[in-house]
């Protein structure tokens, strides 16, 4: 009896023994595949960092960008301010102007209407006094001499 007790012991000592290798060996496969997964999350994290410094170059450029387009474009800006008020300017000038032609070709009406009632439909030497061209003439010289005036000060 005590030959199948003590085998009884080895025996229960030796399958416990193989139950700790086999535990063991699962424990060595587990640990491998942490191994592998920490390489793993090692070469995540490097492409983290990597896409991350990208993407800080990115928006440094994209900064840059954003900067050079506002100072172009508030350049732009002020030229085209400073063009709408030479276009203000002008178009003041160009309705004085318009006012002034509107003012001789009334006195011109009401003066060709004094002269026609004051001398007879046949006027002396064959001249009209208040001849259209010469009167069309002047205009145009005094309308010329106002638009050199405006270009000069818009200049």
């Amino acid at each position: 009896m005590s030959y199948i007790f003590g085998l009884t012991i080895e025996s229960l000592v030796a399958a416990l023994l193989l139950l700790t290798i086999l535990y063991c060996a699962r424990l060595n496969k587990q640990i491998a595949r942490l191994k592998a997964d920490e390489q793993a999350m090692k070469a995540c994290v490097v492409e983290l960092v990597t896409a991350t410094e990208n993407a800080e170059r990115a928006i440094a450029g994209l900064k840059l960008t954003v900067t050079e387009a506002e100072d172009t474009l508030s350049t732009r800006l002020r030229e085209a301010e400073k063009f709408s008020g030479s276009i203000a300017s002008n178009l003041h000038a160009g309705n004085e102007l318009l006012n002034r032609l509107r003012k001789i070709a009334q006195a011109n009406n009401l003066l060709a209407d004094n002269v026609a009632v004051v001398r007879p439909a046949k006027e002396t030497a064959g001249v009209s006094a208040l001849d259209p061209k010469a009167v069309a003439a002047a205009a145009q010289a005094f309308a010329d001499r106002a638009q050199a005036r405006v270009h000069g000060r818009a200049a």
